[in-house]
Formats: structure tokens, sequence, C-alpha cells
């Protein structure tokens, strides 16, 4: 209890004594005795600290909301750069994870401090990418400029004529690693898309989902038919299990039709002359140019799926999750259920579902080496080339997935750990165990009712951490079901996150720019253009003319004249000259009406 009264008082070694458990143990003794301790903002600005460290990004996540409702929160994690700089940190976290959503808010709540971006927290990148372009596709490469690079001349300005530029980072236990030390190299692991995290959430959301309605029944979708509840399960696992991937794959060589095999040749751009034995080989070495160049092979247009009704949505819209619902989980606590369905039918489901969810990608990779190795079966030359290279992939494949996030130790031992023998989650036997030893069942209902039967404690006494520490908002944010990702979503994001950087002091790169400008013209979002060349060029930078070439070409294609004659606005305002070409192309459009459009040049 001492250790709770001077929580507060704590300094930066806490995260260098507790590990991660020790730290959520202890924040469970303080909610326990929430009416004499309350965290104030050191104490979150602690906690977020420890757990960013410790790589549990949505634990630093679920802190920092706390802590940026007390003023000048972000000015005690910040901690006058001390410490590591934890603000930093923090945003370089989010970053990593694939969270712009957070990240804009963590510069918000800066903001609303009247608090500088950290230049700590702008060097986040590989290949000079700073927060602004970490989570944008394409992540691991340079922004197209529009211009060439000269990598001697910008090799010359690093230092790497005077050996201030480090071309690697120092040995670990060699040289201390400090990052702030001029020309230190800083590599970070690869980051987890904005796409790829708002999919995982959807999935993990559908998957909450599909839980509730197992535990309550089907009583909970109002007065429907059997029908209509298989739909819905039906829906909601194809939804948590998501669609499989590289499900089109390529057809083998030797099974395809000359029709078939004309259609791929043309496809790729390659005669479609000749015998089927000629065309056959001609596919054959297609592909195996294509895999040595690292190409994906390709795979004949897949129509979309059915569009699924609004009415099956709408019943799955009255799945209500129940996170932080006090009195919900007293009910449940009671025994009071509405769950109409077999229990062990259901454990069996979840098993199913955990199995299925765990052999996903090992099954696709299964079925991609095996239809590769089918398509050469009939060519000799293929089939010695496909067994060197099934060798050496062999040999030099991982145990798990190599995109897996590089993890602190700290974290690798609470996994270590965690890896005891656990009863199955079948068994319903009740283990031998002492007199003196806790036991509960793995089961939350038969745990319930042990505790009731015991009188542990008494239900009104239940609380969550809202009630404890008035976190009313979190409720909101954790059964909100997630944003689904889109292009355009993406784009303005990085617009309001580039635009909140220069506004707390930081200086976005041209990479910045003109990772956010391809992210518009993939979407495509035409009237982003103006807003992103009107900050590049108000930092001072320019692209090449092969990129605004591209920009102009891509208006007059989507019939946005306007937005075209605007960036030839902009670029004669900032003194960039206007090819004559390119002026002749936008007159001649703006005079036709549209209706004749000019076909790009190569």
């Amino acid at each position: 209890m001492v250790l709770l009264v001077v929580f507060p008082l704590l300094s930066f070694m806490m995260c260098l004594v507790f590990r991660a458990a020790d730290v959520a143990e202890l924040l469970g003794m303080m909610v326990e005795d929430h009416k004499c301790i309350q965290p104030n903002a050191r104490t979150y600005a602690l906690l977020v600290e420890c757990f960013t460290k410790y790589c549990m990004v949505n634990e630093s996540i679920r802190h920092f909301r706390a802590l940026r409702r007390i003023p000048g929160g972000t000015k005690v994690l910040y901690n006058e750069g001390n410490c590591g700089d934890p603000l930093s940190l923090y945003i370089r976290s989010l970053c990593l994870d694939g969270r712009p959503v957070e990240l804009l808010d963590a510069l918000e709540a800066m903001a609303d401090d009247n608090q500088s971006i950290a230049p700590r927290a702008m060097i986040l990148n590989r290949k000079y990418r700073t927060l602004v372009s970490s989570w944008i596709e394409p992540l691991q490469e340079e922004a197209d400029l529009g211009f060439e690079i000269d990598y001697v001349a910008r090799y010359i300005e690093e230092g790497g004529l005077t050996g201030e530029r480090k071309r690697w980072v120092p040995r670990r236990g060699k040289t201390p690693l400090d990052p702030d030390e001029f020309g230190f190299a800083y590599s970070n692991p690869i980051e987890t898309s904005f796409k790829q995290r708002c999919f995982e959430e959807l999935k993990l959301y559908h998957r909450k989902l599909l839980i509730t309605l197992r535990n309550e029944g089907p009583g909970i979708l109002g007065d429907v038919s059997e029908d209509d509840v298989r739909r819905v399960v039906e829906r909601l696992k194809k939804l948590v299990v998501g669609p499989k991937k590289n499900v089109a794959k390529p057809k083998a060589a030797s099974k395809m039709v000359v029709s078939e095999l004309k259609t791929e040749l043309e496809a790729q751009g390659l005669p479609t002359d000749g015998t089927r034995q000629v065309l056959y080989q001609r596919v054959q070495k297609a592909r195996r140019i294509n895999r040595s160049r690292g190409i994906p092979l390709w795979v004949p247009p897949v129509e979309d799926e059915e569009e699924v009704d609004e009415g099956l949505y709408e019943l799955i819209s009255r799945i209500k999750p129940e996170d932080g619902n006090t009195e919900f989980w007293k009910r449940r606590f009671l025994g009071e259920t509405r769950n109409y369905l077999c229990e062990e039918d259901s454990n069996e489901e979840d098993q199913d579902l955990d199995d299925e969810l765990d052999d996903d990608e090992d099954d696709d990779d299964d079925e991609s080496t095996k239809e590769a190795e089918e398509d050469e079966i009939d060519d000799e030359e293929a089939v010695e080339q496909t067994e060197n290279q099934d060798g050496d992939e062999t040999k030099d494949k991982p145990a798990k997935g190599p995109n897996q996030h590089l993890q602190m130790i700290g974290v690798q031992l609470l996994k270590d750990l965690e890896k005891t023998p656990v009863s199955s989650k079948k068994s319903k036997r009740m283990p031998e165990i002492d007199d003196d030893e806790d036991w509960f069942p793995e089961d939350p209902i038969e745990a319930f009712k042990v505790m009731r039967e015991e009188r542990m404690f008494d239900v009104s006494d239940m609380y969550t951490t809202a009630d404890a520490w008035g976190w009313t908002w979190e409720r909101e944010i954790k059964n909100k079901m997630p944003r689904k990702w889109s292009q355009e979503w993406e784009v303005e994001l990085a617009i309001k996150i580039m635009h909140k950087v220069i506004e707390l002091g930081g200086t976005p790169t041209i990479g910045d720019c003109a990772i956010i400008l391809r992210a518009a013209m993939r979407a495509p979002l035409p009237s982003a253009f103006i807003p992103i060349l009107q900050t590049t060029h108000s930092l001072g930078y320019k692209f090449g003319s092969p990129l605004y070439d591209e920009v102009f070409l891509l208006c007059l294609d989507l019939e946005e004249i306007d937005a075209a004659i605007a960036v030839v606005a902009e670029m004669e305002t900032n003194g960039i000259k206007v090819p004559d070409e390119t002026l002749d192309k936008v007159l001649a459009s703006k005079k036709s009406g549209n209706s004749a459009l000019p076909q790009p040049t190569e």
C-alpha cells in the first residue's frame, strides 16, 4: 500500500525495474484502491512510457487518451526532452504500428498544450521519411520526386568523405548506441501499413460481435428465424477469417487451351502467333522470367463477390458489444443470460475458428508452392530450376512469417513465461490440487458460479476502470465499429498530419510531399492536388517536370480541366516553367469542352 501512495513520485526507473506484467498488476491494485488513489498526469505519463517501451501500443494509447484530458499532459510526457523523451518515443511507436488516427490525436493534444514538436520525433525514417510518410504506402520505397537523385552528392553532404557519416549502425556490445549522436544511421523495423491496421481492427471487431452473439444467443437479434441467425453467423465468420490470400492462382500451362495461352500472352504484351507448343513454351518462359525478377504471375481477372443484402447488415448492427457496461456484467455474473446455443458446440466452433485463423497464412503458402511446382512439371529445364529454387527457399525459410515486428527482450521473456501447460478447454474434470492452492475453472460461467458460492465479494462492489477513474470515453471508443480503409481517407489524414506538423514547428521532407501526392494520384483525388502542391512550394521544394506532367495527364484523363488549370497557375506563381506542349493540351481540352481528351504520350 505504501508503494501505491508514492507511485506518482516514481521516476523513469520504474520501466526498468518492473516488467509489463508487474506494472499491470500494480495498475490493478490502484484500480482496487481507487477511492484513496487517483492517477495524476505524472502517473499516466509513466504508464504511457512503460507500455511504449515494452511495445504494448494498445495500452499506451489507452493511457495517453486519459493523459491528454489533463491540461499540460503532453508537457509532462515530454519531460523537457529528458529520459529519452517519452513523447517522441510514443509518436514514433504510432508510426511503426500504422496508427495515423492516434498520431493526429497526439499532435492535436500537443497543439492544445502549446507545445512544439521535438526534433527527435522527426527521426523516424529509413530513407529520409519522417513521421508524416512513415505509414503511407509504399513504405519501403523512396518517393519518386520527378527528377534523378544524385546519391554521390548526398553522400558527400552527409559527411561521407570526412567520416562523419556512419554507414552502419554500431554492433551491439561494441559501441554504445546513441541515436542523438551526429551521423547516427537509424534503421527502424518494417512498419505496419495503415491499410493492414484497419483490416485487422475490423476483423477483431467482428470477432467480438461473433463472441457476443454466441454468449447471448440468437435472442439478441430480436424476432428472427433460424435461417437468419445462420446467415449472420456465417457472415461474421467470413468477416473474421477474411478473404483468402492468393486465391486466384495461375493455371498450369500444360492444362491450358490455346485461347487461354493467347489471353495470358496478350495481357503481357507478348506475341500470340504460332502453334500450341510454341505458345506453351512462350508462356513457360515468361513465367520463369517473372519469377526470377520477383514479378507476380499473371492471373485472369476475378469477378467481385456478390454484395450482401442490407437486411443482413441490419441484423448484424443489432449486436452491441458491452465493453465497460458495469450493469451488464453484473447481470452476467449473477447468471442471467439469454444463451440458447449449445455450450459444447459453441466451444468447438470457437476452437475451430481459432485454428482457422492461425493456419490461414500457412495454407496459402502451401497452396502457392504446390501450384508453382505443378506448373513446371512438363518442362525439364523449369523442373530443375524450380527444384533448386525450392531448396534454397526451404533452407532460408524462417519458422514463422517474415513480417513479424521486432520486439524488446522484456516482451519476449513475458511470452516465454506464458508457455506453460494448461488443461484443455473442453475438459470438465476437476484437477487434483492442494487445499491451500487457489483454483478456478477455465470456463467463465463456472468460475462465476464458484465465486458466488464461495461469497468472495459482493456484487454491489463490482466496477470497471471507467467507473473508478472516470473513463467515460473509453466505452464509446471500444464499442464503435472501426472505419473501413480507403485511399481517400488515408490521403485526408496525411494532409492533416502534414499541416499539423508544420504548425508545431516541424519540417516535412520533399519525400513526404511526394509520397502524399502519389497517394492522392492513386486514389485518384484531384481536389487534393492543389493543397499538396501549395504546401510543397511553401516549404521551398520543387518537384521534377515528369511528376508535374503525370499530374496534368491524370487531370485530363479524369476530365478535371479546372484542376489542371489550377496546377498550371500554381506552377507559374512559384516560378516553375510550364512546357508549351502542356499548355497546349490544357487549352485544347478547355476549348473542346472535354469532348476529346488528349492521349498520354510516351
